[in-house]
């Protein structure tokens, strides 16, 4: 009993962050004894000038200080501190958040980065995969946490308690298993055996399980009905939604009253595809600006859209016709037939390439990044964004180097693509988002998140890319081989530069807020 009212606090509640951090900092003199002394913590490996990093700080510290009363420890790594020990555990990008049990194995942190989401992660972490629930903590568990799933079970049937907790070992992220085998409870659910019935804090209330017992369909039927009919988009769903693997229905709305309206407007047609599409209102006036990711004009609300998410298309509804049941439901219908085709922000294309750095467009984005005979570095950026500003005159020089040298530039293409003017077919969270596209492998880009430098860029494009061209170390042989006059100047410039480069590293960790900051619609 006490063991699941901690489970429910820790889910529903979170403590107030303490003046002093409750997050432990660790190196390589701390690190193993650290997680060896804890059955379960997570480890966030970090960089201080990391804008996700800092953003995610005080959602860390708030989590750190709840899960700290449940012998639940949260620890943090500075990996330009500490490089051999990140690249130890592969760290590649930042924040880079891992799960320990101990040394061996860690496994990868897949919540949403808010307060109230690493809480209810972990606590699911420190549970077992299925409680075995009784009488007495059974009424407690169901309401645990949003969603709930508990299989009804004969004390013998090993086949379908097998396939139940082989589900809830894949699922033990996202929801809470609980095992029954009391007859009198079985029967006091009106349920038979075997059965699961999902119990959730939305909608009905709760969905029961139909299907063939069988560890997949299980999964799919959690997936699917854990899903509220019409939810709501914001920063502890969003991501959700995007891995959900279906379509979402976007309804734009200004108050809390409107978006309630057109919820119990469109509720029919939510329920017609259920399955097919997910539908979520989203708050206009606190997200507005992402009706102009999906083609929307951002300043006319209430506004609907389909974001096909596996291939980023969008299908904006016309903001002329009021939204109406009728109206939705011939639109939507009209997608799911296949009869739609999606709406391409484009940008021209540029009658000619000027300058070593490639311009993409929508209209040329397959053309150029997926070019399978080339290594392709691309930066996704927003002309307002102060940091892609900063970043231009070294981006400018990173791609010289390769475009300036035949035999480079037949195999490496430095380009970028204005991510507000034009769709591209990846979903975009922040500016400058950098994205190397390999030859031979274009369905699996590499994600850039180190500092910023020429060098870094670089050697990021020789370690990910097939061909491993080493252009900043020809520079560098380059520039030795002139003659010493030359080497002095050339040394001079080159150590200028790497000041200014720290510099403005330093700037972008500082920086206040004004028009050029880095500001963006992150969901």
């Amino acid at each position: 009993m006490g063991l699941l009212r901690t489970v429910a606090l820790g889910l529903l509640g979170a403590a107030a962050v303490a003046s002093a951090s409750d997050v432990h900092v660790l190196g390589k003199d701390n690190f193993d004894a650290f997680v060896k002394d804890h059955d379960l913590s997570l480890i966030e490996f970090y960089a201080p000038w990391c804008g996700h990093c800092k953003a995610l700080a005080p959602e860390y510290e708030e989590a750190a200080t709840t899960l700290k009363e449940k012998n639940i420890v949260l620890a943090k790594v500075d990996c330009t501190e500490e490089t051999a020990l990140c690249q130890t555990y592969g760290v590649e990008g930042y924040p880079t958040i891992k799960v320990f049990r101990g040394p061996e194995n860690p496994s990868p942190y897949s919540g949403a980065r808010k307060a109230p989401a690493i809480i209810s992660y972990m606590v699911k972490q420190s549970l077992p995969a299925v409680s075995i629930l009784n009488k007495d903590t059974i009424e407690e568990f169901k309401t645990a946490d949003k969603v709930v799933l508990i299989g009804y079970f004969k004390e013998d049937d090993s086949s379908s308690k097998d396939a139940f907790t082989a589900a809830a070992e894949k699922l033990r992220d996202s929801f809470l298993f609980g095992s029954v085998t009391d007859s009198a409870l079985t029967e006091a659910e009106d349920t038979k055996v075997p059965s699961i019935i999902m119990y959730k804090q939305f909608d009905d209330g709760r969905t029961v399980f139909a299907e063939k017992f069988d560890a997949e369909a299980i999964e799919a039927f959690a997936k699917a009905a854990s899903v509220p009919l019409v939810g709501e988009v914001g920063p502890d769903t969003y991501s959700g939604y995007m891995q959900s693997g279906i379509p979402l229905a976007y309804i734009f709305a200004e108050t809390a009253e409107e978006r309630a309206a057109l919820a119990e407007e469109i509720r029919p047609v939510a329920q017609k595809h259920k399955g097919k599409l997910n539908f979520a209102t989203i708050d206009a006036k606190a997200f507005g600006a992402h009706a102009g990711n999906l083609n929307l004009e951002t300043d006319k609300f209430p506004a609907f859209a389909i974001q096909e998410t596996a291939k980023n298309q969008k299908f904006p509804f016309d903001q002329s016709k009021k939204i109406t049941q009728k109206a939705i439901d011939e639109f939507v219908q009209e997608f799911v037939d296949g009869k739609m085709a999606p709406s391409i922000k484009s940008e021209p294309i540029p009658e000619k390439q000027d300058g070593p750095v490639y311009v993409v467009v929508a209209n040329n984005y397959e053309q150029i990044v997926k070019d399978d005979t080339k290594d392709v570095l691309v930066e996704f950026y927003a002309p307002w964004c102060g940091h892609c500003k900063a970043l231009a005159p070294k981006y400018e020089e990173l791609a010289a180097l390769y475009f300036n040298n035949p035999d480079y530039a037949s195999k490496v293409i430095v380009a970028k693509v204005d991510a507000t003017a034009n769709d591209v077919p990846e979903e975009i969270a922040g500016f400058p988002t950098i994205k190397l596209y390999p030859a031979g492998a274009k369905d699996k880009p590499v994600d850039y998140s180190g500092s910023r430098t020429i060098e870094d860029l670089a050697n990021f494009i020789k370690e990910k890319g097939k061909y491993q061209v080493d252009a900043y170390v020809a520079k560098e042989e380059a520039e030795s081989s002139e003659t010493v006059e030359h080497a002095a100047p050339a040394a001079t410039e080159m150590a200028e530069g790497t000041t200014e480069s720290a510099a403005s590293e330093a700037t972008e960790t500082v920086k206040p807020k004004g028009d050029d900051e880095e500001i963006h619609d992150e969901l």
